[in-house]
């Protein structure tokens, strides 16, 4: 990262060569500058956690909620600012660099301890390391990044040395953002089956009470060894995260407006536009806002599985494209609240550089005309595409009942061109599984993004034989890896941004997926009784910046209450905020 490696001391290592070190001299343990500075620690947050996961080890289950889980107990060796984006200690209280950016050697704060009194040693982040790489162990998309490195080198008990096999912009933030852990714990044991128990934590949180498929709390730690660093004051303020488990979504929203959970996202049209109003609402007990901030955009879209029949041919996966009515979509079930996908990449395009890619149309006509090619004719008997005596049937794996009237009005388009489709329901984990083993042909895939665009992961093709991976779709093709390669060794970030962009236009060419549609803005919805930042979330974040930044506010709760019980209004607040106008 360009950034961070300017404003830096030079000494000369044990290798010899010249070496950066961090952080720099000039650097502080300042305030986080979005925290409020009336926080207060305490109470309770009651959150919406999506279906139970199959497991809360984020190195075996790559989801967003397991990550997030996983964040709270156990850390990093560098932290991050919240605004530069530059490292900041985290375990590692200084690191260095080498001059050929191979070889980063970090030294552990001795203060961190494990809870149970231990010091975080550089043997905890050497066996870390290994279990990851451990080809036995499930952790396929966490061994990408890591793989540019030889095993680590424990120097002593607080320093450890990693040297890469070759230059990448992403060694450091690789190297750094291991999440350490203990060693003492979980060395013997089969790290497959590590999945809800963890007695042992060096974060701010720990794991509480767990009822199995409706709720896990974690508790906030008062002995965590670096409580009173500067840059964690006004965060992490709950004394509880409650986070509550639910199949369907509006489940969830029912459960909300009962006041069983604090804090609900938006991501349904049909429920901002129509669900969210009535007395809660209009007297303000309920907020409702839309936060405008910097938060990467990631995309979604119907994922084909490229590895199987029929989606092997890429004139089936553009015909698929063209069979998806977004327009009447997002015109008749979401308010034309969304933006179209015509990207992988969508916040790399500005009105300056805007994308070249065309929008996707509905088109049955030219969908025909693909699929004529590909060989797929109508059976006169019974109207379906046959091709080689099969016919052309696939099956759409969901585990969401709010995706139903988007597939039904996909399934009428599909049939009317000759193709059936059969809707496949299961729960999270099931779906989570059949992933990993590619066990599927088509599905709903909605992928977060990262401020530093790092392609490999998913585009790969390489990866696209490692299961438990993010190349869910087996994409292939040569001139991408060839790109992928060369922007590793380039520190620039508009540059890579720039090769991000000629990627983009390649794997949109070769449609492995179904491009659905976005949204700029977090609309959030949340009871009116906590304090919040000025800027209600964090600058990249979304709504789960809330559950570390607000924080439980005794006055607006009684506020809330009297004017629940008196059946009065409560001031309005902003219904839109502009992080930018803010900060």
């Amino acid at each position: 990262m360009k950034t961070i490696l300017t404003a830096c001391l030079l000494f000369i290592t044990t290798s010899g060569l010249a070496a950066e070190t961090f952080p720099p001299g000039s650097w502080r343990d300042t305030p986080d500058p979005i925290a409020g500075t009336d926080a207060v620690v305490g109470g309770e947050l009651s959150l919406f956690a999506g279906q139970y996961p199959k497991s809360f080890n984020y190195y075996l289950d790559n989801n967003v909620f397991s990550s997030e889980l996983f964040g709270t107990m156990y850390e990093t060796l560098l932290g991050r600012n919240p605004i530069t984006l530059e490292e900041e200690p985290g375990l590692a209280d200084k690191w260095t660099i080498s001059d050929d950016k191979k070889t980063f050697t970090f030294h552990l704060d001795p203060r961190a301890r494990w809870s149970d009194g231990k010091p975080v040693t550089a043997h905890d982040v050497r066996w870390t390391f290994d279990t990851i790489m451990d080809p036995k162990n499930l952790t396929g998309v966490h061994k990408v990044s890591l793989e540019t490195f030889y095993p680590p080198e424990v120097l002593d008990t607080h320093t450890i040395r990693f040297k890469a096999r070759q230059v990448h912009w992403r060694n450091l933030l690789s190297a750094g953002g291991i999440q350490v852990l203990p060693k003492h714990i979980y060395s013997g044991e089969d790290f497959n089956k590590i999945n809800f128990e963890f007695p042992v934590v060096s974060g701010p949180y720990r794991i509480g009470k767990i009822n199995e498929g409706v709720f896990v709390a974690i508790e906030r730690r008062d002995d965590y060894w670096n409580r009173h660093a500067k840059r964690l004051q006004g965060v992490g303020n709950f004394s509880t995260l409650k986070y509550n488990f639910f199949a369907e979504r509006s489940n969830a929203f029912e459960a909300f407006k009962k006041g069983k959970i604090d804090i609900y996202p938006v991501y349904t049209s049909r429920l901002w536009m129509k669900e969210a109003r009535g007395q809660k609402f209009g007297m303000n007990w309920i907020v409702k806002q839309k936060i405008y901030n910097h938060q990467p955009q990631g995309f979604q879209g119907f994922a084909m599985n490229m590895r199987k029949f029929p989606f092997d041919d890429v004139r089936v996966r553009q015909a698929m494209a063209h069979l998806l009515d977004r327009e009447k979509m997002n015109r008749t079930l979401m308010y034309n609240q969304y933006y179209l996908h015509r990207s992988y990449f969508e916040d790399l395009y500005t009105k300056d550089n805007p994308c070249p890619n065309p929008l996707i149309p509905f088109d049955k006509a030219k969908a025909r005309e693909l699929l004529r090619q590909a060989g797929w004719i109508a059976n006169p008997k019974t109207g379906l595409l046959e091709k080689k005596g099969r016919q052309f049937s696939f099956q759409f794996l969901t585990r969401d009942q709010t995706a139903d009237k988007f597939l039904a009005i996909y399934a009428e388009d599909l049939k009317d061109v000759g193709i059936e489709v059969n809707i496949d329901r299961k729960d999270w984990a099931a779906w989570a599984r059949d992933m990993d083993e590619f066990n599927y042909q088509m599905t709903w895939a909605a992928w977060g993004a990262s401020v530093f665009k790092d392609p490999e992961g998913m585009w790969a093709s390489k990866e696209a034989d490692r299961k438990g991976g993010n190349n869910i779709t087996g994409f292939k093709n040569a001139k991408v890896d060839e790109l992928i390669e060369k922007q590793k060794t380039i520190f620039d970030v508009q540059q890579r941004h720039a090769m991000a962009r000629q990627i983009d236009q390649i794997i949109y060419q070769d449609y492995p997926y179904v491009l659905l549609w976005n949204i700029s803005c977090v609309r959030l919805l949340y009871w009116n009784k906590f304090g919040t930042p000025d800027t209600v979330l964090s600058k990249y974040g979304d709504e789960r910046s809330a559950y570390f930044y607000w924080w439980q506010d005794e006055d607006s709760q009684a506020d809330l209450a009297d004017a629940m019980q008196s059946a009065l209004p409560l001031p309005p607040k902003d219904p839109s905020i502009f992080f930018d106008e803010r900060f």
